[in-house]
This record gives structure tokens, sequence and C-alpha cells, in this order.
């Protein structure tokens, strides 16, 4: 599917993007020049944002909507790396080391996205060490990210990986670990490279015992 439509972001309020970890100490001046230098682009739900493969040419940073980032093999099973929400920014590695884009990057809603050129995106960082180092601190938490993976498909069996997966993604919320943002039992299986039907048991089975309870639109983690 082809996006929406794609606009000059000039429009866009600074407040918005300050709300972006990458640019919340630059000024409303700098912020709105970014805005005018960035395009606006709308996607439905199953938008190939960016392919595997293509040039990078720019950066994006979502909105609105949430996004996952892919690989695919040969066969046609697909491994999610990552899943996004609104502030998260992608495809900066291809601008640093000049490499095509890694992953898919692909709509799971309809979503706005910010995109900023390759040019536009290396003046900033060149002007403003805070961008820069901001950027940095996210290629290292992704690292990390990377790394417990890695960890956990070496040592921990299904059980393991779902139950950690689950930490990982919940939030501090009036005194328990909640999980708010929509995650099926096929993303996950997806993302720790077990079978849907291997996750729908360790869910249930988590869910028996006590150690998390599913309510609409959120998983609550309870303590042990």
């Amino acid at each position: 599917m082809e996006p929406r439509s794609s606009t000059p972001a000039a429009s866009l309020s600074p407040f918005v993007l300050r709300r972006v970890n990458l640019f919340s100490r630059l000024t409303d001046e700098e912020l709105s020049r970014i805005a005018r230098n960035a395009q606006r682009r709308s996607v439905t739900r199953g938008t190939v944002v960016v392919r595997s493969g293509d040039p990078t040419d720019s950066l994006y940073i979502l909105l609105t909507g949430s996004a996952k980032v892919t690989n695919t093999d040969d066969e046609g099973r697909e491994v999610i790396l990552s899943l996004l929400a609104p502030g998260d920014f992608f495809g900066e590695m291809g601008l640093i080391d000049g490499s095509p884009r890694s992953a898919d990057v692909v709509a799971l809603e309809s979503c706005e996205l910010l995109q900023i050129s390759q040019p536009e995106f290396q003046r900033c960082i060149v002007d403003h060490f805070d961008v820069a180092l901001s950027l940095m601190r996210g290629l290292v938490q992704r690292l990390r990210v990377a790394d417990r993976k890695i960890e956990s498909l070496a040592l921990l069996d299904v059980y393991g990986r779902v139950a950690r997966l689950l930490i990982d993604f919940s939030e501090e919320e009036e005194g328990q670990r909640v999980i708010t943002r929509k995650l099926s039992k096929q993303d996950i299986a997806k993302m720790i490279g077990a079978s849907r039907e291997m996750v729908s048991r360790v869910m249930k089975d988590l869910e028996t015992t006590g150690y998390i309870r599913c309510e609409p639109g959120r998983i609550i983690l309870n303590a042990a």
C-alpha cells in the first residue's frame, strides 16, 4: 500500500516536535526550521514505509499510530525486531554509515510521520550536540535491547522469553507494572522466535498462576 499523502510540515507545532526526545532540547526557532525543511506523511495500515535494501535518504519520526520493524526470510517467515510508538524514530543508522535500509518498517495502523532529509538531519546533528547525544543514546539503547534478545534466545526457554518480553514492555503505573501497548500473541511469537500456540500456552499459564492479569486494553504484571 502507498502513503495517503505527503506535505510540508511547516504548520507542525514546535510543541509536537519537542515531545520527541531527539529534539527535546532545541529552541522553538530551531524546531520551526526543522518543520519547514521536513515532510509530513500520512500512511494507512499495512503501508511499507521503508523497505530492506533500499537506499537510505531520510530519517523518520513517528508522530501518531504504531509500526513494526521486521525482517523476512526466503520462506516468508517474519521476525519482529521492534515495535514503534509515537515519538520513536527510525532510519538513522543508514544516514550515519551510508548503508541501505536494514529492515522493513510497516504501519500497524494509520500513522502520521515526519520525514527529515539526510542533509537536514546531518546539519542538525552537526549544529546541535544535544541532538547528536540523544541519537547516540538511542543507538546504545537499541544495542542493549539486541544484546538482551540474543541472551534470551541463547539461555532462556519460551516461558522465560515470554516473561522477559512482558517485563520489558511494561511500565510503572500506580505502583504496579502495566502493559498498555497493543501486543498480540502473534506479535510476541514473532519477537521471541516461538510459535503462537506455544505463546498462548505460556500466557494462559502465567494468568492461571497469578503472575499476570489480562484486562481490556492492558496486561497487569503481579509481583511474585
